[in-house]
């Protein structure tokens, strides 16, 4: 996940299978994927926010986000709601589930 200085989201990239269970009945790639689709479908739309997405093939999913003054403060809570949600699956499955996030300010590395 990249972040902007100001902690607002910029792009999402996942990638891989989590393993956590057989194919298409996997719980960890199925949050991480309504995660972040939802995340996707939230923004697309919304004034003051551009937002492309693509999920290329199984296992391959990016969205990236620009804004306007107007379309920030909403991209920042998604971003937020979007960070807290990966970082619980990553948290609740270590071993499936790996988040790191680039940029940021506080958030970021």
């Amino acid at each position: 996940m990249v972040l902007d200085g100001e902690g607002i989201l910029r792009s999402c990239r996942v990638h891989g299978h989590a393993g956590a269970g057989k194919r298409g009945a996997d719980m960890v790639c199925a949050a991480v994927s309504v995660l972040v689709r939802t995340a996707c479908r939230t923004l697309s739309g919304r004034k003051g926010i551009t937002v492309r997405g693509e999920a290329p093939g199984r296992g391959l999913l990016w969205i990236e986000a620009d804004y306007t003054a107007e379309g920030r403060d909403f991209l920042f809570a998604a971003g937020a709601y979007l960070l807290e949600g990966l970082s619980s699956v990553a948290e609740e499955y270590p071993a499936h589930c790996t988040l790191t996030i680039t940029g940021g300010g506080k958030y970021g590395a």
